[in-house]
């Protein structure tokens, strides 16, 4: 018998908290976070991946790389500093 676990429900708010995710869950996590905040017209995201050795963070970072809705993004620059990527998305971006 294999446990398939529950479907966590996020909010769709534009701030998504990764401290709860394994790392090798956000290729899909991201991308469809990103497509389910453009069909609520949520253009600037937070993404809290932590500051921690780091690894997290690159990954997002290299996703948001290959995602055509990203337009830009950079480490946050309040408290969070680099625990947090700010993000500018868009339906028909152009890379």
């Amino acid at each position: 018998m294999s446990y398939e676990p529950d479907p966590i429900e996020l909010p769709i708010d534009g701030v998504l908290d990764l401290h709860t995710f394994r790392p090798n869950e956000l290729g899909e996590l991201l991308p469809e976070y990103i497509e389910a905040c453009l069909e609520k017209n949520i253009t600037s995201l937070r993404i809290i991946h932590g500051k921690g050795t780091g690894a997290l963070r690159r990954g997002v970072h290299a996703l948001l790389d290959r995602n055509p809705h990203v337009v830009s993004y950079g480490l946050a620059t309040d408290k969070s500093s680099w625990g947090a990527t700010l993000v500018e998305i868009k339906r028909d971006a152009n890379k």
